[in-house]
């Protein structure tokens, strides 16, 4: 079946798509009979969107033609300008299950049902072409893409459209004075009076020039400030949405009074550069915005697997510029602010005196500050952010780590983890816990084969415990054969996020292992006795990404291990040798 979600007029009235407690219940009793949907983190962020009104004029997730239309030309089939699809992906084992014109439940993760969806298409998306025409590049290191095209079991192929009832919005425990709705935040505009409202749009903490930007452009168009940060899914190695907000509430006292609002915007962002910066406006819009500030690479993912930007600097800013006529929302574009040392002050960059010495710290550069430890100089940020900083981001001596090894069976993985476990015992100051791949096998996974997706299964369960003691400050060896590049990768994610990651490759060749087989595994496989067994009737996949890589041909165990303890004290992450006997 091919049909649209119903559109309304953009510019109009909110589309409000929660039903009253009679027809809630009602859904809540048919649903029974229906198929369920248990949403992604990304799809629960959308769905609160969709049902608020955020992404009006969409009544519902996108059918095939406004998919089409808005991948090929930024426009709903309609012709209204909306720049991304939105669709609820779904792997095609569920959506071959679904009937064209039936209905399913969507639930959270709690077995919720937040909204009933009337399906009106069911199809198959071309992911690259998808790709292609909505971020510019099929290069998987942007995690635009890595999130349409997929991995492992996350590798949704279908998309499912239709129109949304909703029953209740997703809960939220944290903040939730300052998670306020485009009703809540257009009647409280208007009950203060505030005619222009410029919205600022951000995912990482403010500083000094950010505070400084947005009060130069709110005075300029005689308007309120809105600073609205998105915290649904961001980039992955991005500050996480609790430390932003305690940063964000410290930071409103530096503002004159009465003359901003702080409001979270549960977002899942794309990463998208320009389209997705036309989609910020369209947002801030139905928010009741009157302005908004695009900043230089605006919604960038920085840049791509050889090294170039995905984005030009500037062309966020043009595409919004060249449609805020239509989208009915001034462009505000965000001057680069650095700070002048000579003269103590910020200033625009390209009004910075002839011979002045301009100053400023790049995100990164500051995470690496908050990650050796370093103070972060007041000129730049206010002092009570950097001690709310300092609090979540503790310097990598003092975090937890993971040191993940991949090799064949027989590369020595297990003897140098033993090693390296006895190592960092002995160096102290942190729990190590060691996740070995037999002894994972026997407690966690014993009712796995050796199938790709049972492997790659047993490596997603070893990166969720690793994650855990990661998150928690402690150390991790894991000792895996993993011989699956997207599930390494997987796991870097997963565990990167939280902390420290280090992927060890033990590259010994193949007939060292086998010489070194005791059990006589390889001359079972090479009979045919032992199946998908890796190296011999199962690929291993050698990474191209690994921090250090050993060959234990070459080196015995205690080398070995040595070698990765070196590599975890130039890293950072374990304390140089002589201040550790002096402490």
């Amino acid at each position: 079946m091919t049909g649209d979600s119903g559109i309304a007029p953009h510019g109009g009235d909110l589309i409000d798509l929660l039903v009253d407690r009679k027809r809630a219940a009602d859904l809540r009793e048919r649903s029974r009979s229906w198929p369920s949907w248990e949403l992604t983190t990304r799809q629960v962020c959308d769905l609160e969107l969709l049902l608020t009104g955020a992404f009006s004029p969409l009544t519902g997730f996108m059918g095939r033609r406004d998919y089409e239309s808005v991948c090929s030309s930024m426009r709903l089939a309609s012709g209204v300008l909306w720049p991304m699809p939105i669709t609820l992906d779904v792997p095609a084992s569920f959506a071959t299950t679904i009937s064209a014109d039936g209905t399913i439940a969507l639930r959270d993760t709690e077995g919720v049902m937040l909204a009933a969806l009337h399906v009106e298409d069911i199809w198959a998306p071309d992911r690259e072409a998808e790709a292609e025409q909505v971020f510019g590049t099929t290069d998987g290191s942007h995690p635009g893409v890595a999130a349409i095209i997929g991995e492992g079991r996350e590798r949704a192929r279908w998309a499912i459209g239709g129109r949304l009832e909703g029953i209740e919005l997703p809960v939220h425990y944290d903040f939730r004075d300052l998670r306020r709705t485009p009703r809540d935040l257009r009647q409280e505009f208007a009950r203060l009076d505030r005619r222009r409202v410029v919205a600022f749009q951000t995912r990482n903490p403010m500083h000094r020039a950010h505070q400084e930007l947005t009060v130069r452009a709110a005075k300029a168009v005689d308007g309120h400030i809105l600073i609205h940060p998105a915290v649904g899914a961001t980039k992955p190695d991005d500050i996480d949405h609790y430390t932003r907000v305690r940063c964000y509430r410290r930071l409103l006292a530096t503002y004159p009074r009465d003359s901003v609002t702080l409001s979270l915007l549960p977002l899942a962002m794309r990463m998208g550069g320009p389209r997705e910066a036309v989609w910020h406006a369209i947002i801030r819009k139905n928010y009741g915005c009157t302005h908004f500030i695009v900043g230089r690479d605006h919604a960038g993912p920085g840049n791509d697997s050889t090294g170039r930007p995905f984005y030009s600097p500037c062309a966020a800013q043009d595409l919004v510029a060249a449609h805020q006529d239509e989208l009915g929302i001034r462009v505000i574009p965000f001057r680069e602010m650095v700070y002048l040392e000579d003269e103590g002050r910020y200033s625009p960059e390209d009004e910075a005196p002839a011979g002045s010495r301009p100053l400023r710290i790049s995100g990164s550069e500051m995470r690496h500050m908050l990650a050796a430890g370093t103070a972060i100089p007041e000129w730049f940020t206010f002092p009570e952010i950097a001690r709310e900083l300092q609090r979540t981001h503790r310097p990598r001596s003092t975090q937890g780590i993971t040191i993940f090894f991949t090799g064949l069976s027989g590369a020595g993985k297990s003897t140098i983890a033993q090693v390296l476990l006895v190592k960092l015992l002995e160096i102290g100051g942190r729990a190590v816990t060691l996740l070995d791949g037999d002894v994972v096998r026997k407690h966690l996974s014993s009712e796995f084969g050796f199938s790709k997706e049972h492997r790659d299964l047993n490596i997603r369960r070893i990166a969720f415990v690793a994650s855990e003691i990661t998150k928690n400050g402690g150390i991790a060896i894991c000792a895996p054969i993993a011989p699956y590049d997207l599930a390494r990768r997987e796991a870097r994610r997963t565990i990167g996020a939280l902390g420290g990651f280090v992927l060890a490759y033990l590259s010994t060749p193949l007939a060292v292992c086998e010489q070194r087989d005791r059990k006589g595994l390889y001359s079972k496989a090479r009979a045919g006795l032992v199946q998908n067994f890796t190296g011999i009737s199962d690929p291993y996949e050698p990474p191209d990404d690994a921090d250090i890589v050993i060959d234990t041909s070459r080196v015995t165990p205690e080398q070995s291990a040595r070698a990765i303890v070196d590599h975890l004290r130039a890293r950072g992450y374990l304390e140089r040798e002589g201040r550790e006997r002096d402490s």
